[in-house]
């Protein structure tokens, strides 16, 4: 007989009072901005999906020039990412749009755009953000073997060059999620989804294999068949799409989470975590200095990790003042906030890896 998984758990104790005080903060600080908040949601709802679709067009437009052609897959790829910030990432949280069927619906651009965004809302939003950084919880960082980011985490010899091979991988990220990582997580019982999960309804396996047939055909396939593209070409500029895509996303994604400074913290053999939710996900989680238009309007507000985290019913376009609340309420509760330049976290990831790299062996220094 199996051993029994048991879900972790936080504990109760004062700190989800502290909480609930932040939690009233932000609930004003966003209803005195709502109004004008939400004309910056509605035109990014309307402008980066267009974008989209034109850069597209412009692709096939100017086919015959191969450098314009490369350049327009180079900036869809760059704009599949901003869309997934922006709305996507939004509308799974149901804080796109108010209406949570309008929400569902949109998400859907997510599958055109290649992403399964059924198996993608349990992984992140039941998985990673009820569990961030806790080893057979998070799929956000068990990916693949390959990969050792948990420092107690299983080791094998190969993980001593993980710090100088999986960064050469990197460029392969939404490659590997996009037409791997999707399928496996649908038919492969022992990925980390099939623990919130009983079973799959049959229409999400339609919808799987449907989108994915339709985002290779437009990307790779009609070009050829309508412009006369060479294959050559057309695989060309899909891998420069994805390169383009998987190396923003990953300076988005591996920068809050996956450093040196986090904390992993391990469940007991009941579950029980050693800290409560709220300073679970402030030691697990950081901030990014880097601070400007760009970023809050192109980038989704991603330097401002640790109030999604907090808040994910809330839309990052109010983030800014969110965050200024946080650390306010963090100082004057000692309780840890820590923000980095995106150097830094980054430098910090590589950090992780190489000392991940490494494992000590007990028994040869107790002997």
């Amino acid at each position: 007989m199996s051993e029994r998984v048991f879900k972790p758990s936080f504990i109760k104790n004062s700190d989800a009072e502290l909480f609930q005080q932040l939690r009233k903060e932000v609930h004003t600080i966003v209803g005195k901005l709502e109004e004008r908040r939400r004309v910056d949601i509605t035109l990014k709802a309307i402008l980066f999906p267009s974008l989209y679709i034109l850069a597209y067009l412009a692709a096939l437009r100017w086919c015959a020039e191969g450098i314009v052609y490369y350049c327009c897959y180079f900036m869809m790829g760059f704009l599949l990412v901003l869309n997934f910030l922006n709305l996507i990432h939004e509308a799974v949280h149901g804080t796109l749009f108010k209406n949570k069927r309008v929400n569902n619906w949109y998400v859907h651009f997510f599958d055109l755009m290649g992403a399964n965004s059924y198996i993608w809302k349990i992984r992140h939003i039941r998985l990673h953000h009820n569990y961030p950084n806790v080893m057979g919880w998070d799929s956000d960082f068990e990916q693949s073997p390959l990969a050792r980011v948990f420092p107690h985490a299983p080791f094998s010899k190969l993980h001593k060059y993980q710090h100088i091979y999986l960064p050469l991988f990197y460029p392969l990220y939404l490659i590997n999620w996009l037409l791997i990582r999707d399928f496996k997580d649908f038919f492969n019982r022992r990925k980390l989804v099939w623990k919130v999960i009983d079973r799959i309804p049959f229409v999400e396996f339609v919808k799987l294999f449907l989108f994915k047939a339709a985002f290779i055909f437009y990307t790779i396939v009609l070009p050829i068949i309508l412009l006369g593209v060479s294959w050559e070409q057309s695989i060309a500029g899909f891998l420069i799409m994805m390169f383009t895509a998987s190396i923003v996303s990953l300076l988005v994604l591996l920068s809050p989470h996956a450093s040196t400074e986090s904390d992993f913290p391990v469940p007991d053999e009941k579950g029980h975590m050693p800290t409560g939710w709220f300073r679970h996900q402030l030691s697990c989680t950081n901030d990014v200095k880097e601070d400007n238009w760009f970023i809050r309007f192109f980038m989704g507000c991603f330097n401002y990790h640790i109030a999604h985290h907090l808040f994910p019913s809330v839309n990052h376009v109010y983030y800014p003042e969110v965050t200024h609340a946080i650390r306010e309420f963090a100082q004057k509760n000692k309780l840890p906030y820590r923000q980095f330049p995106l150097t830094t976290s980054l430098r910090n990831h590589y950090k992780l890896l190489r000392t991940n790299a490494f494992h000590e062996n007990i028994f040869e220094e107790t002997m």
